[in-house]
């Protein structure tokens, strides 16, 4: 299992489009890819649990993936949102 923690840097947070983008993103791997909000979990792999996260501008998370692939699957889900999830 790696994690790491990163902050959402959006202006909008993560609305349907960036939502769907890291979702996108986190079917590419064969790990489990989730993060964590507060005290909450959110499997990045499902669209309404990435919503249901209400995660705004300035909010930081912490991915944790498990799995044959982890070490890439983290650092595609860091890469993303440092690039901005489209935005």
């Amino acid at each position: 299992m790696v994690s790491q923690k990163i902050k959402i840097k959006n202006p909008t947070g993560l609305h349907l489009r960036p939502a769907g983008i890291l979702c996108t993103e986190a079917m590419k791997f064969r790990s489990t890819v989730k993060f964590q909000f507060k005290n909450t979990y959110a499997n990045a792999k499902s669209v309404l649990s990435v919503l249901g996260a209400c995660i705004k501008c300035g909010d930081e998370i912490e991915f944790v993936c498990e799995g044959e692939d982890e070490e890439d699957a983290l650092r595609a889900m860091i890469r993303i949102v440092e690039d901005g999830l489209g935005e």
